[in-house]
């Protein structure tokens, strides 16, 4: 009796453990089918495109499916900032992207993992390794000015601060992505290297070009706006803007002065607590691709970040490629993130007041 209540122990026993056995296979087959979602927070801009040209042709290649967090790139950087588990991917503006290395949000990227990482432009690298994350567009600020009322060219930074121009322009709220931009701009003309004060000289070519400031703008649709009203004749505005100000008008142009100007570029990162880096990975390889990057370019607007991507002056636009590209220099966000808090201060006292 004992030996067979042995036999009939181990049986048992044996059985259990293949049942656990194969309980632990189907979960382990349930994990990797769920390893297989991707939570990507992203921009809430043209989101039906996004998802057509970007989104979809990775879940067919990869086997996967992609949810989408959308919202504008503050609100979508605190609310990871708040909650900091549920992303596996993060797009942000590169000021966002700056802070939140700086307060160590993001994974550290493997290079290895990432091999397009090699077709980045000069200045993609440059973001790159400065820690802010994977640049996957680009874009810079000019003018946009309507030249039969202004009667003139409009070449120059400078000429915004013309006295003709009195009563006749706008420029970016300093919280915008163009304000740190225009922070440059104005200590550009006044012939200071904006990091050697922290930005007082950009302050007071700022009371000087008051007088031809009529109010500051948060929207390009409020821009567009104030053109379409006759309140203004030219304004300082992103390249991406540029068709919502222009609108139907035959008169409104848009220039980036041969000196040069100020890039922005929007990065992706893996924050530390997401639940799929290795999908994180191979989608942050994709949105660099260079078949990627060209689809997104005609049909989102969006400059390449990819060297390899070639585009036609046509397919160009008003884009940050080519020509553009090479006089658009990078901007220290690092040190614009450092100085913000006290340069909305003063820019409340001397331009909204």
């Amino acid at each position: 009796m004992k030996k067979g209540f042995l036999v009939s122990s181990v049986v048992l026993a044996s059985m259990f453990v293949l049942t656990a056995c194969g309980g632990g296979s189907e979960t382990n087959s349930s994990e990797a089918k769920e390893s297989k979602n991707l939570v990507v927070s992203t921009f809430g801009l043209s989101e039906d495109i996004v998802k057509s040209d970007v989104m979809d042709p990775f879940e067919k290649e990869f086997d996967a499916k992609i949810t989408m967090d959308l919202g504008n790139s503050g609100d979508r950087f605190n609310k990871l900032i708040s909650n900091p588990r549920g992303i596996d991917v993060i797009e942000l503006a590169q000021a966002n992207s700056a802070d939140g290395a700086s307060q160590e949000l993001f994974e550290k990227l493997d290079e290895s993992k990432i091999p397009n990482l090699a077709d980045l432009t000069e200045g993609a690298k440059e973001v790159f390794d400065s820690g802010a994350g994977v640049p996957i567009a680009v874009n810079s600020v000019g003018i946009v000015y309507d030249r039969e009322k202004v009667g003139k060219e409009i070449t120059s930074w400078s000429d915004l601060w013309d006295s003709a121009l009195e009563g006749k322009i706008s420029i970016p709220e300093i919280t915008t992505t163009a304000g740190p931009l225009m922070m440059y701009i104005a200590s550009d003309h006044a012939g200071v290297a904006i990091e050697d004060d922290n930005g007082e000289a950009a302050f007071e070519a700022l009371e000087e070009l008051k007088p031809n400031i009529v109010k500051t703008y948060a929207r390009s649709s409020d821009l567009a706006n104030m053109f379409q009203a006759g309140e203004i004749e030219a304004a300082i505005v992103m390249d991406f803007a540029y068709d919502i100000v222009k609108g139907d008008s035959d008169t409104i142009e848009y220039v980036v002065p041969e000196s040069g100007t100020y890039a922005n570029y929007n990065t992706i990162n893996i924050p530390k607590e997401a639940a799929n880096k290795e999908l994180a990975y191979s989608f942050i390889n994709y949105r660099i691709s260079e078949e990627s990057q060209k689809t997104k370019a005609l049909s989102l607007n969006e400059a390449p970040t990819n060297d390899k991507v070639e585009l036609s002056e046509e397919e160009a636009g008003n884009m940050t490629y080519g020509a553009v590209a090479d006089r658009a220099k990078n901007i220290d966000f690092d040190f614009v993130n450092s100085q913000m808090t006290d340069w909305i201060d003063r820019w409340n006292r001397l331009i909204n007041q």
